[in-house]
């Protein structure tokens, strides 16, 4: 069996492997998804019933008062959790997805270079500045590739970085929100008991 054939067999290979490791990043990454909600639900669910419970349990407004401050305060923590955990699993993904696309385009590259160099080898006589345009073209290429994905990083990671900040705002001014309605609401409660004397 001659070389090329060969090395068309181990091409194909690594490309069906690339093309089944990209499908696993995503199916994990989906399956992770899928996790996360059916645990938001299940836990939304049980928390719907025990609230169901202490609400019949409620006598007087002081209670009443009191039952509905706490509402306020972890359903904020929760949303804020739930969106830092798919911001984590999309951004896993989109880690994995990106390392996957550089480990296929420089495979790409060296089976351009391997396929050059095997050109070269057998070319005829005379057309050494062919090949050498053709090494250099690839050189270029390979040179733009890498500055084009080493700003495509620079921006996914300054992107990244804007989000962690605004989730980091955000979940500081939910805090704080929540923070405030307690008080309001614990003011309110101790306010009431007065009134009613």
């Amino acid at each position: 069996m001659s070389a090329v054939p060969q090395q068309v067999l181990v091409n194909q290979k690594a490309s069906v492997d690339n093309l089944l490791a990209f499908q696993e990043a995503v199916f994990n990454g989906f399956e992770k998804l899928v996790d996360l909600n059916l645990k938001v639900a299940r836990a939304s669910l049980d928390e719907a019933a025990q609230k169901a419970q202490e609400v019949l349990e409620v006598k007087d407004v002081q209670e009443a008062v009191n039952f509905a401050s706490s509402l306020a305060q972890p359903n904020t923590d929760k949303v804020t959790a739930y969106g830092k955990h798919v911001y984590d699993i999309i951004s896993s993904l989109q880690s994995s997805l990106t390392k996957l696309t550089e480990e296929q385009v420089a495979q790409a590259q060296r089976q351009v270079d391997e396929a050059i160099e095997q050109l070269a080898k057998n070319a005829p006589t005379g057309s050494e500045g062919a090949v050498a345009l053709m090494k250099s073209t690839l050189a270029t290429a390979t040179s733009a590739y890498e500055s084009a994905a080493k700003v495509a990083r620079q921006a996914s990671d300054a992107a990244e970085s804007n989000i962690a900040a605004a989730t980091n705002a955000t979940l500081k001014a939910a805090n704080e929100a929540a923070e405030a309605t307690k008080t309001a609401t614990s003011t309110r409660a101790r306010r009431a008991p007065a009134a009613e004397a």
